[in-house]
């Protein structure tokens, strides 16, 4: 028998006037990081708040009117929601504090490209690292009011949600977002109708809506093809965040790189700096370029035009991590772009043509289309010289242009609440405005051990108790039983947080090593037979749907929890995100992390654990690298790169236990009569002393600021000065070093001394066959340093002046005087390189002669 068809109609309250201001609380972004405007929604309904995923818009559609009308008459309400607008207010209102270094012009603008953003939990549009560090990036850059704007795509899927069924598997479960429940509003032109452009694609016109959503200060552009005047196939274009195909990933890329560009042109915003975070934005280079074209300049000055002012930040520390499609893909997609150009189709593939491989490569294409390249920790910039090393091809990795600004977090999103009460309590309400200053934070000393223990077992039972809960649900739907979950859980008690607890949480790809800890299952027993001093490891985290390696990670450490000897002792959570993360890092004990070195680009969970004052024992790869200083937490020393892998595990892993055995588990156990361990409290506020002030988004924004915005910006005003005289002067030049360079040779012409008394002066002379170049084009320079130790950037260097012509062989003598301000036995180079007061980098050409 049928009951007829179910409708659906959502009833939305209507708000009252004197709340009136929760729905602009509800839309801006400020919430991800303001954790009592979180608490203020919470407290109209706390079980509609978890079931909504702690999203603030549909809350506020969902939750009955009455409660909204009995909290005008709560005195205790409003005093909250007062305190809550009022901080919301300040910090809008609230002008740049003067740094007392030079900033970005009101007129300047930077614009920020990334694939994803991971900003709160309640805006799935993010999958890991890479998210969090763009939306971080832009919460700092609205902490220092930058002139900032972000692009990014708007997914109808985001990252998936995840369970784990009773073998262990991974369930990934994808939900469409009604972008009505998400944080964001078209945005409108001047006759009020919605924002689209158009963006060419294989020979067709796709439509893309532009959508806004706010973040503090800062706008992020987020661009949507799933309109209904475009094919199904191109609706589905940023359907999905990293779903699909090759084909998909490139129309993703081209939907953001091109259609980017042309969202901002429409709304008439005009970037002075160009970011591209990671290489997925690059096509953005060919857009600007053929606008350029478009207005008359040819294709080499346009670049040089395009490049000095954009910034490219790599995150990747594998070559096959590179974003690359096949010549027939990129012919097919870019066809029509090409006379727009003025480009043939061999020198175009050129562009992203990297190792000599067939693919046109994305990261190549980003390098030639910037002038500032970045790696995200100092580590990963030496692996990214290596990486992109033929990209230069006559400079030594050392040398080379690819820089590095290490990652930081942002400290308001992922420093627990309970610690900023307790930094205001001791350190005065001016920590928030001296987060950078590395002495200040020396008076975390002054917080009383009790105090700071206090609020620790505080972050960690509330930590349990979701660990929990996730726990609980999972096991229960799996029909496990009410008397294994009481086993489980034995250690993992709320009401008596008083165990070791170590946690592992991040994307479980296969070189994260997420199961080094079970190398060894004999050694592991032995480290958690102790009944005194046990120990409780707590792993979550996702793979992505595709890698079947990383799932099995996974099942292999359900499987573990499931053994007998240790149950109680290993818990796996699934449902992985950001709130979970933030309870995490605050509320462990230990922040466990052993990738495969140097494989870790920079990592910045373990950065959220330190400043919440939350031990890291990790290998010294990525930001550890520069973070550990002896005091602070403990370093895995890693295995040499060359090692095998399963001498490599056996290895690190060897470390791990004698960390935990010899070191981890005693200081913690190494109680006072207080029932807590003062060398451990004092190991915990040095992390938080040494790693909040030097890992947190506000340093690294301001060195983004410094190093490359700055730069960026003045050097685009340069170029674009007279009708872009400078880009086309360059463009010239480059053009004539280029075609000259093959013929550049140099030979030494003085008779070399073996000994001289320090203090002596000695002529060095070298005849330079320059091939038609000026003798201004090119640097003749002497690289010296102490002998058998050889080491370009420890090396002097000493520049040769040019002298004359010589009138026999036409060659031109370069000569240096110098007295060497070193002593004992000197190894000494000569070489020679271009060189114009325009390049942005003095060995941006990759080109160099040795004698």
């Amino acid at each position: 028998m049928s009951n007829g068809h179910t409708f659906t109609i959502e009833v939305n309250p209507k708000i009252p006037r004197r709340l009136a201001r929760l729905e602009e609380l509800a839309t801006n972004l400020w919430y991800s990081w303001d954790r009592p405007t979180r608490t203020l929604f919470a407290r109209l309904h706390p079980g509609l708040w978890d079931a909504v995923g702690h999203n603030p818009k549909l809350f506020l559609r969902r939750i009955d009117e009455q409660r909204l009308v009995d909290a005008v008459d709560d005195q205790v309400f409003l005093a909250t929601y007062n305190r809550v607008l009022s901080a919301y207010d300040t910090y809008h209102a609230e002008p740049m504090r003067p740094t007392g270094q030079e900033t970005l012009r009101e007129q300047d603008l930077v614009a920020y490209f990334c694939f994803e953003f991971g900003l709160h939990e309640s805006f799935p549009i993010y999958s890991g690292g890479l998210g969090i560090l763009a939306g971080d990036h832009c919460k700092a850059a609205s902490d220092m009011r930058l002139p900032f704007v972000a692009v990014g795509l708007l997914y109808r899927q985001g990252y998936f949600t995840q369970t784990i069924n009773s073998e262990g598997q991974q369930v990934a479960t994808y939900y469409d977002a009604d972008f009505d429940d998400l944080p964001v509003q078209p945005v409108r032109q001047d006759d009020g109708s919605e924002l689209h452009v158009k963006v060419p694609l294989a020979g067709r016109q796709v439509a893309v809506k532009v959508w806004e959503a706010t973040i503090g200060h800062v706008r992020l552009l987020l661009l949507d093809t799933d309109l209904e005047e475009n094919t199904p196939e191109d609706r589905d274009i940023t359907h999905q965040l990293y779903g699909g195909d090759r084909h998909t990933r490139i129309r993703q890329e081209i939907i953001l790189g091109i259609g980017g560009p042309r969202a901002l042109t429409a709304m008439g915003l005009k970037p002075t700096v160009w970011h591209i975070n990671e290489g997925h934005a690059a096509f953005l280079i060919l857009e600007r370029i053929r606008m350029l074209r478009a207005g008359g300049l040819d294709f080499a000055s346009a670049l040089e035009a395009v490049a000095v002012n954009t910034v490219f930040t790599t995150h990747t520390p594998v070559p096959a991590g590179h974003d690359h499609f096949a010549q027939d893909m990129i012919e097919t997609y870019f066809r029509d772009f090409l006379p727009e150009l003025g480009l043939s189709r061999e020198e175009f593939i050129a562009l992203g043509r990297k190792d000599d491989a067939p693919d046109f490569n994305m990261t190549a294409l980003a390098i030639r289309g910037s002038r500032h390249h970045n790696g995200v920790s100092r580590i990963h910039g030496e692996v990214s010289a290596r990486i992109c090393a033929d990209l230069w091809p006559q400079i030594d990795p050392a040398e080379n242009p690819m820089s590095y600004v290490t990652n930081g977090v942002h400290v308001p999103t992922f420093l627990a609440l309970e610690w900023a009460e307790l930094f205001d309590q001791f350190l005065g309400y001016e920590w928030r405005h001296r987060m950078s200053d590395v002495s200040y934070w020396a008076k975390i000393d002054q917080i009383p051990d009790h105090l700071f223990w206090s609020v620790h077992q505080s972050l960690k039972s509330q930590m349990l108790q979701l660990v929990r809960h996730r726990i609980a649900h999972q096991h229960l739907r799996n029909h496990g039983s009410q008397a294994h979950l009481d086993r489980m859980f034995r250690h993992a008690d709320p009401a008596n947080p008083n165990v070791l607890t170590i946690g592992f949480a991040r994307r479980f790809a296969t070189y994260k090593r997420a199961t080094l800890l079970f190398e060894n299952l004999d050694w592991l027993r032995e480290i958690l037979a102790d009944g005194e001093r046990p120990v409780l490891f707590i792993f979550a985290g996702k793979a992505h749907p595709a890698d079947q390696p990383g799932q099995e990670l996974i099942r292999q450490i359900y499987h573990i929890m499931h053994m007998p000897e240790f149950v109680g002792k290993v818990l796996l959570a699934e449902g992985y995100d950001l709130n979970m993360a933030r309870r995490l890092v605050a509320g462990v004990d230990v922040w466990l992390n052993n990738p495969i070195y140097p494989l870790e680009a920079s990592g910045t969970s373990g950065m959220k654990a330190g400043i919440n004052g939350v031990l890291n024992l990790s290998v010294l790869d990525g930001w550890w690298g520069e973070g550990y200083d002896g005091k602070n937490g403990w370093a895995i020393k890693p295995a040499p790169e060359n090692m095998d892998e399963y001498r490599r595990n056996k290895e690190d892993s060897q470390t791990l236990y004698e960390l935990l055995q010899d070191q981890v588990i005693p200081l913690y156990y190494k109680r006072d009569k207080f029932g807590y361990s003062p060398e451990w409290v004092k190991m915990a506020k040095t992390s938080i002393a040494t790693l909040l002030p030097r890992f947190n988004s506000g340093r690294m924004v301001g060195e983004y600021v410094s190093r490359f915005y700055l730069p960026a910006a003045k050097a685009g005003r340069r170029y674009a000065e007279s009708g872009f005289a400078n880009a086309r002067t360059l463009a010239a030049w480059k053009e004539r070093v280029r075609a000259a360079w093959g013929g550049v040779a140099l030979r030494r012409v003085d008779t070399p001394k073996r000994r001289i008394r320090f203090g002596d002066e000695v002529r060095f002379e070298v005849a330079a066959r320059l091939n038609g170049l000026d003798p201004a084009d090119v640097v003749v320079e002497m690289l010296m340093t102490r002998a058998n130790k050889y080491h370009i950037k420890d090396a002097h260097h000493y520049r040769f002046s040019f002298d004359r012509v010589d009138s026999e062989t036409g060659e031109h003598r370069f000569v240096l005087d110098l007295a060497p301000s070193l002593c004992g036995r000197l190894d000494y180079r000569i070489r020679a390189y271009p060189a114009h007061a325009l390049l942005t980098h003095p060995l941006e050409m990759g080109l160099m002669v040795w004698l």
